[in-house]
């Protein structure tokens, strides 16, 4: 009987976090720390044939002004021949996109380095630019790792045949991510030691990508990172600030802090790229798919090959004989895009969701029985079984606890007083990831363990999840556990990204301290006497101070005692943790479904979405609590970006033109009604010794589409484009 796991669990991180003592990367105090600010160019691409730093470094507390005739040196030298790029900052004239760095203004204090960075005057050669990315969807070239999946069948000559088709174009506008912490570094040198605090989801990424730039051994760089306001994929890669915080540092041989402003976070980390997406499908008419064609588009910058995998997911979603599902990525005079909340997935399952309830319309079918016609029952891509998959309980639950039967399928059919109701469903799919990952377990005599990894937490309960999983294995309460992360100091762990944490430092977690069970075990069995003699590791298990055999508890010894008569103070285990070799020969996938209410005002064209619930299948849940909030989280997401988000461009500029939380909507506490999330737990041991699938993205995935689909049952109106905002629907 699991003692933590399974149970909710409040965060052990919470005090901390309300009181103040968890720092954040711009809250360490550094003695004699100077400030920098950074100035960026106002156009989208060119050259700088002049920058003025007289004002600048004549202003109050200015210690120097960095741009690219002086800062040092970043980065490998480029290839012979090789056409300039932007990797690393202040390192030529190049501009290549609006809100580039141009400068870096280091002052004594943050105010003296933002007023100072005011009067740094650049001119520029300016050359034709295009950030419309519609002006450039003709260039569009295959993305490398997409482009090889060949086509399933003969899609092309199936849709021709196909009784019923559909065919429809969707887009999805640019979105910045926008976490509560901006971006900030401090840098310091010891000697040829450098130690940088950063905000980022990866410190072993960034202490790589700064060994390259700065042209330092690895080992000679720390990176820490232990608490992170909020990421959500702008801090996967390593960004270019930390190389500049470091360099910025090094000339100066004293401590650098550099802080993003709200402004340069829209150009300073990636975005989610503009998406357009053509779908057909075609069905015969008792809605058995026959054939699916899913060509997506997306931007990219003119410096660097970026890719969301957008149609990644839609080869496993619906059995289908016949399917292609191509991605081109086209070059835009922006920043690149970066991974998102949900990468690809939420894109990609927006359009085709939305296209099978355009065809669930087309044929006349309740939405939920054309997926129920189509549902895989294996893997349609590989003809792997699925490790679990309780998508089809996801649906019947939720139906159920929507009330789906009472729905009337004509739309504009149903209302409250003068609002248009309507009720739209969604599938969401996310992979069961599992990284290499390893963690250290230190367990000490006095019944106390500390438990190391350098993860991340970027707010979904690292820290809570791996002090259960640490007390759980070591039969300790959650106060007698210390887990710390965050630091390059620490044990290898995979970025915090891709749902996958918790299956992987989870895991090594789990195998750590069931080493240091097997250890004791040894320790106990040097005594002739031992009443565990007979047993081996699994047949044994710490709890209160105890090692007992599971099946006969009485048969136990003292674990104290036991360290005591054999001299031994503490007990170290570092396990690395991969994923099974068993797993290859399954697919492994987390589902859900969505339903969702919305009351649309017809005069104005207001959307409320006034009822949400969301089931999901991602193995076993180890803190409901936490799971709950990032459904929920996921879920909120999802109205932002079906009726809010949206990146602003003046084109004539390549200028972003609402670069602050004023004019870039997120949904706010009036925008949420009621949401419930529901799990059906799934028993899957294949997909990792714990059991558990991600969750975090995958709790956005299927929203925006049931929300699009329910504003079509309510007005009649099929939108395409996001955000659904009234004037579309006027």
């Amino acid at each position: 009987m699991a003692r933590y796991l399974g149970k909710e669990t409040t965060r052990v991180d919470g005090l901390a976090k309300v009181t103040g003592k968890a720092k954040y990367t711009a809250e360490f105090q550094i003695p004699n720390v100077a400030y920098g600010f950074i100035a960026l160019s106002t156009v989208a691409k060119g050259r700088i044939t002049a920058i003025d730093t007289r004002a600048a470094e004549q202003a109050g507390g200015v210690i120097r002004v960095f741009t690219h005739l002086n800062a040092g040196k970043l980065g490998p030298a480029p290839a012979a021949g090789a056409a300039p790029a932007w990797s690393w900052p202040l390192q030529s004239d190049r501009v290549f996109f609006n809100g580039q760095p141009i400068a870096l203004v280091v002052a004594e204090s943050y105010e003296q380095a933002r007023y100072a960075a005011r009067l740094v005057k650049a001119t520029y050669e300016t050359e034709p630019h295009n950030t419309d990315f519609s002006a450039v969807l003709a260039r569009a070239q295959p993305d490398p790792a997409t482009a090889q999946g060949a086509p399933r069948g003969n899609p092309v000559a199936a849709m021709q045949a196909a009784a019923v088709k559909i065919e429809a174009e969707y887009r999805i506008p640019i979105h910045h991510h926008n976490p509560i912490e901006p971006h900030a570094a401090i840098a310091f040198w010891q000697g040829d030691q450098l130690t940088i605090f950063d905000k980022t989801q990866e410190v072993f990424g960034v202490q790589k990508h700064l060994a390259e730039s700065l042209g330092v051994p690895a080992e000679n760089i720390r990176v820490v990172s232990p608490f992170v306001g909020g990421a959500f994929g702008a801090s996967l890669k390593p960004n270019y600030y930390p190389s500049l915080t470091a360099m910025a540092a090094r000339e100066l041989k004293r401590p650098v802090k550099v802080v993003y402003t709200r402004t340069q976070m829209f150009t300073g980390h990636g975005y989610r790229p503009y998406t357009i997406q053509k779908i057909a499908l075609g069905a015969d008419r008792s809605g058995k798919l026959s054939s699916m064609i899913h060509e997506a588009f997306h931007n990219t910058s003119s410096f660097e090959a970026f890719s969301d995998s957008t149609t990644g997911f839609t080869r496993q979603v619906y059995a289908c004989p016949h399917l292609h599902a191509p991605l081109k990525v086209a070059a835009t005079d922006l920043a690149t895009p970066t991974w998102m909340r949900a990468p690809g997935a939420v894109s990609g399952m927006f359009a085709l969701e939305c296209a099978m309830d355009e065809l669930s319309y087309a044929l006349k079918i309740d939405p939920m029985e054309l997926r129920l016609v189509n549902y895989a029952e294996t893997d349609p891509e590989s003809g792997k079984p699925f490790s679990s998959k309780a998508l089809r309980e996801c649906y019947r639950l939720g139906a159920e606890k929507f009330g789906w039967k009472n729905r009337k399928a004509e739309p504009r059919s149903m209302r409250d007083g003068r609002l248009l109701v309507g009720w739209g469903m969604a599938s969401s799919v996310w992979g069961a990831f599992q990284q290499p990952a390893s963690a250290r377990v230190t367990f000490r005599a006095d019944g106390t363990a500390g438990v190391t990894s350098a993860t991340s937490d970027i707010g979904p309960g690292t820290y809570t999840v791996m002090t259960m999983i640490a007390a759980e294995f070591l039969g300790l309460r959650l106060d007698q556990v210390h887990f710390e992360l965050g630091d390059t100091r620490q044990p290898k762990a995979p970025a915090q990204g891709g749902s996958w944490t918790t299956s992987s430092v989870g895991s090594a977690v789990r195998g750590a301290a069931l080493t240091i069970v097997a250890k004791l075990l040894d320790l106990a069995n040097r005594d002739a006497a031992s009443p565990l003699k007979d047993a081996n590791a699994a047949e044994v298990e710490m709890l209160d101070g105890l090692l007992r055999r599971k099946s006969d508890p009485s048969r136990a010894v003292v674990i104290a005692d036991v360290m005591r008569r054999t001299g031994t103070h503490e007990i170290t285990e570092t396990y690395d943790s991969t994923p099974s070799p068993e797993r290859a020969k399954y697919a492994s996938l987390a589902h859900g479904a969505q339903f969702v209410e919305v009351k649309v005002d017809p005069d104005l064209g207001t959307v409320k979405v006034t009822r949400v619930i969301e089931v999901t299948a991602c193995g076993k849940i180890l803190n409901p609590l936490a799971s709950h909030s990032q459904e929920i989280g996921g879920v909120v997401w999802g109205i932002g970006m079906a009726l809010e988000e949206a990146t602003e461009i003046d084109h004539r500029y390549g200028r972003i033109m609402n670069a602050n939380l004023q004019h870039y909507h997120v949904p706010v506490n009036a925008d949420i009604h009621a949401i419930e999330t529901i799990f059906v737990e799934e028993d899957d041991t294949i997909v990792n010794p714990l059991g558990v699938k991600g969750m975090g993205e995958l709790g956005m995935v299927g929203i925006p589409a049931a929300i699009a689909n329910a504003i079509f049952h309510a007005t009649g109106k099929r939108v395409r484009d996001l955000p659904i905002t009234p004037e579309k629907l006027m």
